[in-house]
Formats: C-alpha cells, structure tokens, sequence
C-alpha cells in the first residue's frame, strides 16, 4: 500500500470511529427511545379546531429542554469543523464502498438527503417560511424554517449567535423551536440509521475500524452509583501526593467507620462526606453494568424498585437486517 493512501485510509478511519462514538451518544439519548416517536417528529402534525368563527392551531412537541439536550448530542455532527462531522463519515464511507455499487449508490443517496435536510441551498428549499408584520411599525420579517431552526439552536441553545438572534428574535422563541424540532429529530433519525449501517459493515468486514470504539461507555445509564474504595483526608494546607500510585505524604489518615464527618471539611469549609444508611440503588460496578441487578423472566428487566419495565424494540438490529437483506 502505498503511503499516501494509508494516510487517506487512517484520516477516514479516524472520521468513521469519531462520528461511531458521537452517533453511539446520540444513540442513547432519552428521544431515541421511542423510535416511532422520534421519526414522527421529523414531520411534526398540527392540530386545528374551528371555534367562535375563528381557527385554532394546536402544536403538541417535547419538552424544550429534552430538545435541547438532543441538539447538543448532535451539535458536532453538524459541524464541518469537527472529525465527527456527518458529511466527512459520508465521505469516509464513499471511499470503503468504492468497488461495491449498490453500498456507494446508497452513500451518495444519503449524501444528497443530508444536503437537502440540514443544508438546502435556497430559502426555497425549505419545508416552509414565515412572515410576520409589526402593526405599529410596519416592520415586515420572512424567514424560512431552515434558518428559524439554526436561529434556536445557535442563537438560544449551543451558542449565543448574536447574529442568529437578532435574524429570529422577530418570530419569537415558540417559532424558532418549532423550527428546530424537525430538523433535530431528522438529525437523529440520519445518525442513528448511518451508526447501524457502519456497524454492519464492520461487522462483514467492509471496515476496519477498532472494536472499542463500538464498546466504549458514551452515556451514563445512572447519575447513583456506589464503587468500593479507600478515603485519606488530612487537613486543609497538607503537602498532597505526589501521584496515583505513590505514598501518601505524612499527616494524611486514612477514613474509618469512627471518623467524625463533621471535621471532614475542604478548603471552601463545605462538608464533603456524609455517612449514609440507605440501600444503594444500584450495582456498586459500572453504570452499564447489569451485575447484581435482579432478573426477571428473560422478557422484562426489573428495575431497583423492583416495578418491571417492557425491553426497547431493537430498531438498530432491524436495520442490519435490512441492510443484509439488501445485499443478496
């Protein structure tokens, strides 16, 4: 091989295991769960009611700060800027299925519903506009949905965009998440689909990418947690040590169940540690783990209460399938 296209080769890799990572936690987030939910989403319906003569629309969407979280998952997917960049995995990808048409005629496919969905290239080309008039100041504003969305998630959510604020400030902040909610909920739908596609590819082969990166933790399942461990303190100004594995300077003592918490204070006279009784809520291993949790019939899994919760459908699994199908 020659040197030049190793370096293509590690560069595209290293996109395809970035955007892996990133997709995976896009993947986890709370939206995704209800997969036939999130797709709905993408063409959100509006209800109207007649009322008195008049006409009532009614708009019924997540809550703003579940969107919220969402667009920050998927944040660096839309930046040309970052290695995870979803138009640099296309690329990637294009590249690894340059002798299999059906799998690039796909890539390019894909390709240019991204460019139409989270790039059109006229006002035009958006789902739809807005306009709206100041009645007092005759001031008149037109907007289309593409621009009212980057407006939310620039001008009030990731960023601050002063420009991007001042463009949707007219349409108020309803107008501009309404507009984002789409193109958010596409974004996820585009990722977590192009994530099961790679992975199938890994799996047959196509792709040589590393396997952690299909491994590593990109989510914490649980924000409570136990792990076992050892506790030293000693008082604030003591020389701290030196490394991980190294002695401990002297003057630090190391906590036992006869320790007063109350003289366990930091250097903001806040107290750090607090003895608890309680019945820990989960495994005391990783937050991905399952161990120590109970099991029920194979069909459902019990949480830590003890209530049992209904399996996720295995939409990815669905989408491997098809694509194997694909290929005979």
């Amino acid at each position: 091989m020659a040197r030049d296209q190793a370096e293509i080769e590690q560069k595209y890799w290293q996109c395809l295991e970035s955007f892996v990572v990133r997709a995976r936690r896009v993947a986890e987030h709370s939206l995704a769960d209800d997969w036939e939910k999130l797709v709905a989403l993408i063409d959100p319906k509006i209800g109207f009611r007649f009322e008195n003569g008049g006409i009532w629309i009614r708009h019924e969407l997540p809550a703003e700060e579940v969107v919220e979280s969402a667009a920050a998952r998927i944040r660096p997917i839309l930046l040309a800027t970052e290695d995870c960049f979803h138009m640099k995995a296309l690329k990637a990808l294009g590249y690894a299925c340059r002798e299999l048409p059906r799998d690039a005629e796909l890539v390019r496919a894909v390709r240019a519903e991204w460019k139409t969905r989270v790039d059109p290239a006229t006002p035009m080309d958006a789902a739809y506009r807005v306009l709206v008039a100041d009645m007092a100041t005759g001031e008149e504003h037109d907007l289309d949905a593409h621009r009212l969305a980057l407006s939310w998630i620039y001008g009030d959510v990731v960023h601050h965009d002063t420009k991007r604020r001042k463009e949707g400030d007219p349409f108020g902040l309803r107008d501009r998440f309404r507009a984002a909610v789409p193109l958010v909920a596409w974004t996820m739908v585009a990722t977590i689909e192009l994530l099961a596609y790679i992975e199938a590819l890994w799996k047959d082969g196509v792709l040589q990418l590393r396997p952690e990166v299909f491994d590593a933790q990109v989510a914490l399942k649980s924000t409570v947690w136990e792990e076992p461990a050892q506790v030293f303190f000693a008082p604030v100004g003591t020389e701290p040590p030196s490394g991980a594995t190294t002695s401990l300077p002297e003057a630090w003592l190391p906590l036992c169940k006869g320790t007063d918490p109350s003289s366990l204070q930091t250097i903001f006279g806040g107290q750090l540690l607090h003895p608890t009784t309680s019945v820990r809520a989960t495994a005391p291993s990783s937050e991905d783990s399952d161990a120590g949790q109970p099991k029920g019939d194979g069909n459902t899994t019990l949480t830590a209460h003890g209530t049992p919760r209904q399996p996720v459908k295995n939409w990815q699994a669905e989408v491997i399938e098809c694509w194997r199908a694909m290929q005979f």
